[in-house]
């Protein structure tokens, strides 16, 4: 479900939000919302490489699934915040629940 906000841009933003919609041949509501997607993405990326998220926290924020997360982090060169225990441990864990 959609909902509807008003948010006040400055005059540089706005004309920027309208020449990217005329660009792409939409609409500005849609560019916006293509931005947002790219901000909370990119929130995510900055909140894993800081530590400040896992990565299940990051795929929560990008609004994504976590092997999507984990594709979209190897596509923007992101190491991998996971030790080698944890993933001798987690292929463990596997290994019990299959």
């Amino acid at each position: 479900m959609q909902k509807t906000i008003c948010v006040r841009i400055d005059a540089d933003d706005y004309s920027f939000m309208s020449k990217l919609a005329k660009a792409q041949k939409g609409e500005l509501s849609k560019a916006v919302r293509e931005l947002v997607d790219l901000g909370r993405l990119m929130l995510a990326i900055r909140e894993y490489k800081g530590g400040g998220a896992s990565l299940g926290k990051a795929a929560e924020f990008a609004g994504v699934s976590i092997s999507e997360m984990m594709a979209l982090l190897a596509e923007f060169k992101v190491k991998s915040r996971t030790e080698y225990g944890d993933y001798l441990k987690g292929l463990e864990n596997l290994k019990q629940a299959w």
